[in-house]
């Protein structure tokens, strides 16, 4: 499964005493205690995602980057949110029919496969932005556990092994990614220790001058990659890359606050107007797993979803998002009216209007012991980007630009979409599903989670506020539970295995199209409940995911 770009919850559920400790949560238990072991230091929870997010570039190459980018919400006790948007950037040369052949057809092997889906990576400038307003050690202390890891190397696990050897028939394509991810071309095996110098020396680099990777080494090294194989990012498209600090949505649930991502990130419109429309359902007396709770979930989902589609992408390029009425309860209301109890809804590409009655991500949670929350997701876009490193620089390439959409004009019922708020133009940022959120209750931060899984991103992290907020889960059964996902087209609803076999009879019966697939995202959590704070990782989808104590 691939884990595709970023999302983030923070949860706050009653005052209580202050959390006794602080927890860091992520898909790598060896960048989990990185992070932890910055609290113990007393740095703050920023810092703390810093080393995590650094050490996951080592240790989780299918997601954790520098060579990509993402979002960081925070909130400090004091009640301060702060978001920071550093998705990647499309190049100068960028335009809106460049995944098309000459004939006009689609060529997806461009769009996903080559250097021309490759956005100008952000994750190391938005670390820093994040870091120098909300950080307390020195910045080359947060990058040391990576540069230890990378230098040194660290054992793989059969997760990580098996991971590598899957891409194995990917990398062959490429000498220098073969070289650092097998034993002269044989698959590393579980056991084996992964070292990668050329990834420490750009470490390196960075811990004494991050703009080295806009400006210094590392750029020339990712130019000179670019200029050889025709690829098109230039010097001056790195060097002008910024992160942007954006207002975090807000909207509330049952009585609590949230605050969520904005565009670029579809993330918060689709949790955010989601929930409203389900506010007035009573899913607690329906219960988990229920076939009712599941329609109206999948019912609010397909909503969101075609309004995604319909009008958000990147703000700069697109100044009339209507986000103030996507995100009203008159609006939920009225959507609300088109929901059938009983039925199944119809997706139609050619409209998005209602009948009455009508994987390559990763995340990482962090609260610090004063209450400081960090919920980070961040991507290459597909597992192992481009599968493709920067030859002397050992890191991998995004290829983010798939975000994009491939076809102006072209939507259509396999989940295709042309619509005009997400065609590339040079430095525009590609929509993402990636969805911080946090839920806020008289100034307390009571839970982070967050999740990786694309388009499914936004279902996940919703499945995980329905679970506490309404079924009163905790954090271990409220990330183990079965998932769900329904994002309009294509119009079918994604179950995880586990779901009951009731429960899927019953929405077969209400005309809904099920698709299996093993697991849906990889959720991350931490919880405070009457002051104590619980972590959950979600080891049930991902083995090697860990939770680290201050």
């Amino acid at each position: 499964m691939s884990f595709r770009p970023f999302l983030a919850l923070v949860l706050v559920l009653s005052l209580g005493a202050q959390p006794p400790r602080g927890l860091v949560v992520s898909q790598e238990r060896l960048a989990s205690e990185a992070g932890a072991q910055v609290l113990r230091e007393g740095g703050s929870a920023v810092d703390a995602a810093v080393a995590t997010a650094f050490a996951l570039a080592v240790v989780h190459p299918a997601a954790g980057n520098l060579g990509g980018g993402g979002f960081l919400l925070s909130r400090t006790t004091r009640g301060q949110a702060s978001f920071i948007d550093f998705r990647e950037a499309a190049p100068a040369s960028a335009h809106p029919r460049m995944w098309l052949k000459a004939d006009g057809t689609y060529d997806k092997a461009k769009h996903h496969d080559s250097l021309a889906s490759v956005g100008v990576p952000g994750t190391v400038s938005g670390l820093r932005e994040a870091w120098k307003r909300e950080g307390r050690l020195p910045w080359a202390r947060l990058l040391k556990p990576a540069i230890h890891l990378a230098r040194t190397g660290f054992v793989l696990t059969d997760n990580q092994a098996a991971g590598l050897a899957e891409q194995l028939p990917a990398f062959i394509r490429h000498a220098p990614t073969l070289a650092q991810f097998s034993r002269k071309g044989e698959p590393l095996r579980a056991g084996d220790r992964l070292v990668q110098l050329d990834l420490a020396r750009t470490l390196r680099r960075l811990a004494k001058d991050w703009t080295d990777f806009y400006r210094g080494r590392t750029a020339a090294l990712i130019v000179r990659d670019m200029t050889a194989n025709g690829g098109p990012i230039t010097a001056a498209d790195l060097r002008g890359y910024r992160p942007v600090r954006r207002e975090p949505l807000r909207g509330t649930y049952r009585g609590l606050e949230l605050l969520a991502a904005p565009p670029p990130s579809s993330g918060g419109q689709v949790l955010i107007e989601s929930l409203n429309l389900l506010e007035s359902f009573d899913l607690k007396a329906a219960g988990p797993g229920s076939p009712m709770a599941v329609h109206l979930a999948a019912e609010a989902l397909r909503r969101a979803f075609a309004d995604r589609a319909q009008f958000l992408g990147d703000p700069a390029f697109n100044s009339g998002i209507p986000l103030a009425h996507l995100l009203s309860k008159a609006y939920a209301a009225e959507l609300r009216a088109t929901i059938r109890p009983d039925r199944a809804s119809t997706s139609d590409p050619s409209r998005f209007t209602w009948e009455p009655d009508r994987p390559h991500t990763t995340h990482l949670s962090v609260l610090d012991r004063e209450g400081n929350a960090v919920s980070l997701t961040y991507t290459l876009e597909e597992s192992y980007g481009l599968k493709r490193i920067v030859p002397g620089a050992g890191f991998l390439l995004n290829n983010e630009l798939g975000d994009f959409n491939a076809v102006p004009g072209l939507t259509d019922a396999t989940g295709r979409i042309g619509t005009p708020p997400n065609l590339a133009w040079p430095a525009q940022r590609p929509l993402s599903s990636m969805c911080p959120v946090v839920l806020v209750k008289d100034g307390a931060v009571v839970m982070v989670s967050g999740s990786p899984g694309g388009r499914t991103i936004p279902a996940t992290v919703l499945a995980t506020v329905l679970n506490v907020v309404d079924f009163g889960l905790d954090a271990r059964a409220a990330v183990d539970a079965p998932r769900i996902h329904h994002q309009w087209l294509p119009d079918r609803i994604q179950v995880e295995a586990d779901l009951p076999a009731a429960t899927r009879a019953a929405l077969k019966a209400m005309g809904h199209t099920l698709k299996e697939v093993p697991k849906q995202g990889c959720a991350q959590v931490i919880l405070v409940r009457n002051g104590h704070a619980e972590g959950a990782a979600d080891t049930k989808r991902w083995s090697d995911s860990g939770v680290a104590v201050e």
